[in-house]
């Protein structure tokens, strides 16, 4: 039986994981298909460069990858304890290079004077943005 994602991964068993992400119904994702004639290599430059820039937003290593012609294997170290040490204001920052941030984190970034009930929430927003953050790694480079 399978298992979702989120059971699989556990930083406390191990920081390093091994990601397979495959094509379908004989697609291609990178070099040429003999099939069609097309050639795709183009796309690996993409997905190499996407790669770095998720690591780099992260705190996630790059341990190894190779990008196939028709899927990708990588293995990530998952820097939790560098995660830990950043303050709140790069973790807002580092999260809002990929996803919309609440208007709370907009607002505290942009140098506005928030209340004790606003700055709890926003605190609360911040550690699991800060929890999750090597996670959302591995779910985007998995999908």
């Amino acid at each position: 039986m399978t298992l979702p994602r989120c059971s699989q991964i556990s930083l406390e068993t191990t920081p390093y994981y091994h990601c397979v992400s495959r094509c379908v119904r004989r697609a291609f994702l990178c070099g040429k298909d003999t099939q069609s004639g097309k050639n795709y290599e183009h796309r690996r430059h993409w997905i190499e460069a996407r790669i770095q820039k998720l690591a780099g937003i992260f705190a996630i290593d790059i341990a190894a990858y190779a990008v196939m012609s028709n899927h990708y294997h990588i293995v990530l170290y998952i820097d939790s304890n560098t995660a830990k040490t950043w303050p709140d204001t790069e973790v807002i920052h580092r999260w809002q290079e990929l996803f919309s941030t609440s208007i709370l984190a907009q607002r505290y970034i942009q140098g506005h004077t928030l209340d004790h009930s606003e700055m709890e929430k926003l605190k609360e927003l911040v550690a699991l943005w800060r929890e999750i953050d090597g996670y959302q790694l591995v779910y985007a480079l998995l999908k």
